[in-house]
């Protein structure tokens, strides 16, 4: 039932990390809190995902073989600006989430996480993005409740 939850589309998330059996167990928690989440190994396999796949909001750690999170992150915020980034990382430091923030992450979580902490920090990263995209809709006047006269 992946994709839809209670008739709504369910938010798709991307996590990206090369602990495999953390990142499939995190899949799975995700999914029982009726997210649409799908896995990354590492970075050029997020990078391939994304040119099929984009999600609303990408789960991404920083510390892993190949690309690593900071160059996913700002390759993400150029090709696809309105998905949002969240960091997860166990290897972080006040530095590197000094940078993540200025290459565009919405948030900066340490492992180990709550789960709830995260699944509350990608919802707020959801509603930015609807929020974002509604502000970056043309306005149509004819649509307005209010006519001029």
């Amino acid at each position: 039932m992946a994709g839809e939850v209670n008739g709504e589309t369910a938010i798709r998330i991307l996590l990206v990390d090369d602990e495999e059996e953390f990142v499939t167990t995190l899949s799975e928690r995700m999914e029982m809190r009726g997210f649409d989440a799908s896995v990354a190994f590492d970075g050029q396999k997020a990078m391939e995902t994304l040119k099929t796949r984009v999600p609303d909001v990408m789960v991404l750690d920083l510390r892993m073989p190949g690309i690593d999170g900071m160059e996913v992150l700002e390759r993400v915020k150029k090709t696809n600006p309105e998905a949002q980034v969240i960091i997860l990382t166990g290897h972080g430091s006040y530095k590197d989430e000094e940078q993540a923030r200025r290459l565009g992450a919405f948030d900066y979580l340490q492992k180990p996480v709550d789960v709830d902490t995260l699944v509350k920090s990608i919802q707020k990263a959801y509603q930015q993005k609807i929020e974002s995209a509604y502000a970056a809709e043309p306005f149509d006047e004819s649509q307005s409740p209010q006519k001029r006269y």
